[in-house]
């Protein structure tokens, strides 16, 4: 609107005519307002089976205001205008979905140093080690006190390898075992408890979920719960180990020489691979049975079943193939033996006895029964002592 100009007072007065007021015009840049023009009416809707191609290209195309043409070109036209972002990480321009973070290289790493920091600090850990410690102290105790009565009478006899009979000889005055025959029968209950929750216990705390969430692969989980469980049955056995040449050393009064020492090692890292096929074993249960307690006895019935009763399904599954005669041979004798031998080394325990009898025994050349049926037979064979390479 224009400025009205004030008449002064003095105009006022008197019989002066009032002033023009002028009005000016508008300016020529301002364009006059128009009628507004009457809407067109709105197209019919289309149903969705016919929606054109344009409807699925990004929202730049719709924000320029140009609709793309439908046909061959558009899917072109749709990758040409797809943002450098959804490039860089992988998604389709059409996806709307945000792109999966990737996996983490190594996660079986984390998993691992996690589930092994709570067995070290678990009272499962702890309690496993009093109890298996104290039976094997207990037996390399008994079995040190009689090495150590019968030392005059070995010394004479210049027995090898002292140091390592605290391993494999049994005290004839204590009911307890061998130290290699209790770790034998009891080392799959070490593997078992460490393996028999390992997944099924995630489902049961309803922690699989958050889990499996995490940016790993799931054969990184499975790997890392192993890897944890078996360094904590290192832990055990290492230490359990450490414990009992520490009081042979201080009952026996013998430092074991570089030979000793390296059987010594060799047969804990075989011991160590005999566990862990338990605690491999125990974590399948865990993946295929949903409870802890269906996994626990799964792993124990086989345990039981390979321990106890392994030689007398073995004999007769032998005694079915290879029957003896009612006046056998020596030959019908052997080869039934040796059936029954193959067919024992099913069971991890007849394997792991047989490494013990070859690593922490330097006068065992063999085993098998065959080899052993021959070497009687041969005139003049004499027992030696093997070196640790040959063993």
């Amino acid at each position: 609107m224009a400025e009205q100009r004030k008449i002064p007072p003095d105009q006022l007065a008197g019989d002066a005519p009032p002033p023009e007021i002028i009005i000016p015009p508008l300016p020529s840049d301002r364009p006059a307002p128009q009628p507004p023009k009457a809407s067109a009416p709105a197209p019919a809707p289309r149903s969705a089976s016919k929606a054109p191609a344009a409807a699925k290209a990004p929202a730049s195309t719709k924000a320029s205001g140009s609709a793309p043409a439908s046909g061959p070109g558009t899917k072109a036209l749709a990758s040409s205008q797809t943002p450098a972002s959804a490039k860089a990480s992988g998604s389709g321009p059409t996806s709307g979905l945000a792109a999966r973070p990737r996996a983490l290289r190594g996660g079986w790493r984390v998993v691992a140093g996690k589930e092994f920091a709570d067995h070290v600090l678990s009272a499962r850990l702890l309690i496993l080690l009093a109890l298996l410690g104290l039976v094997a102290v207990g037996s390399v105790y008994s079995t040190a006190t009689a090495l150590r009565a019968a030392a005059d009478q070995i010394t004479a006899n210049q027995v090898p390898a002292l140091f390592l009979k605290l391993f494999t000889v049994q005290s004839p005055s204590s009911p307890i075992f061998a130290f290699y025959a209790f770790i034998a029968f009891l080392g799959p209950l070490l593997g078992i408890a460490f393996g028999f929750d390992a997944v099924n216990g995630e489902r049961s705390d309803r922690t699989l979920p958050r889990l499996l969430a995490q940016p790993i692969h799931r054969d990184d989980v499975i790997n890392g719960k192993f890897v944890a469980g078996l360094s904590a049955i290192a832990l055990v056995l290492g230490a359990i180990t450490l414990i009992v040449a520490g009081v042979g050393l201080f009952e026996l009064g013998v430092v074991p020489d570089a030979d000793q020492v390296a059987r010594l090692i060799l047969w804990f890292v075989a011991t160590v691979i005999y566990v862990g096929f338990w605690l491999a074993f125990a974590m399948l249960c865990s993946v295929l049975l949903r409870r802890a307690a269906t996994s626990a006895l799964a792993s124990i019935g086989l345990w039981l079943v390979l321990t106890l009763f392994a030689s007398l399904l073995v004999g007769i599954v032998a005694s079915a193939l290879a029957p003896l005669p009612a006046n056998p041979t020596l030959d019908d004798q052997v080869a039934n033996a040796t059936l029954q031998q193959e067919l024992s080394r099913i069971s991890p325990g007849t394997l792991y006895g047989e490494v013990t009898a070859y690593l922490l025994d330097p006068g065992t050349q063999s085993v098998d029964i065959g080899a052993l049926v021959q070497s009687q037979q041969t005139a003049g064979s004499l027992p030696s002592i093997l070196p640790f390479d040959q063993s």
